[in-house]
């Protein structure tokens, strides 16, 4: 049976990769044959005897004392592209953010007072902005989003 030390937290479905039949997987473990981590400092570890490899989560190694280690004969890996499905996904909705001025909507709305009427000024404010999103259904959820969240369009719900 394989000993692996974690010295950070691992993802249970990338640890689930490894059977419990042929890997010991825990964070304290002596005399470790392999160690996972992702962003733990090496650098003033001292490198267990009998060490077989490092597996790093992420890109990049700047966390490991490549040198050394593969000095001492232990092959080092990383996951480069492994969060790429993240990153897509985060570049995307900074885009749609952006392009529908998303947080200037967001701002004015947090900006109104709870509990007051709006006046037509207001709403005049929230429709120049909120047009600005040049997409009538976004408009309209985000209009009636605002009036719900402060009672104007159930009064009865926030005033007495």
């Amino acid at each position: 049976m394989y000993k692996i030390l974690t010295l950070n937290n691992i993802s249970v479905a990338g640890l689930d990769r490894l059977p419990r039949d042929k890997y010991e997987v825990a964070s304290e473990i002596t005399h470790p044959d392999g160690i996972l981590l992702r962003s733990f400092k090496m650098h003033d570890m001292e490198i267990p005897k009998g060490l077989k490899a490092i597996g790093r989560a992420g890109a990049g190694v700047n966390n490991i004392p490549v040198e050394k280690i593969t000095g001492m004969g232990i092959p080092v890996f990383n996951a480069p592209g492994a969060n790429s499905n993240a990153v897509k996904e985060l570049v995307l909705a900074g885009m749609l953010i952006a392009a529908r001025n998303i947080t200037q909507a967001w701002s004015f709305a947090k900006g109104l007072e709870a509990k007051t009427q709006p006046s037509v000024r207001a709403l005049k404010k929230a429709k120049k902005i909120l047009s600005a999103l040049n997409c009538p259904v976004v408009l309209l959820v985000l209009l009636v989003s605002v009036l719900l969240v402060y009672g104007w369009l159930m009064p009865h719900a926030h005033w007495e």
